[in-house]
């Protein structure tokens, strides 16, 4: 189960020779948020209000598929610890 869950937007896309570079920022006002606070946006950055994210894909298949603008959920779950050898 994720501990936590940001919300990021793709800010860049280099396209290289078999690879791909996102560049992803978390979400933030890009426009006024209604008032009554109901933008999905406006929650997630209260609180998480700045992050940075870069990843290279080598994938072929995943190139293209992520546009500048585009938004996604990423979920951060715990990877289980090893238990200790006896």
């Amino acid at each position: 189960m994720p501990i936590m869950r940001a919300k990021l937007q793709v800010r860049e896309v280099t396209k290289g020779a078999g690879y791909e570079q996102l560049k992803m920022n978390a979400v933030a006002k890009s426009t006024a948020y209604p008032k009554d606070g109901t933008d999905e946006d406006n929650t997630f950055a209260r609180w998480s209000p700045q992050a940075d994210f870069s990843i290279t894909i080598n994938n072929p298949a995943l190139h293209g598929k992520f546009n500048v603008g585009d938004k996604f959920y990423v979920d951060f779950t715990a990877v289980p610890k090893p238990e200790a050898a006896t």
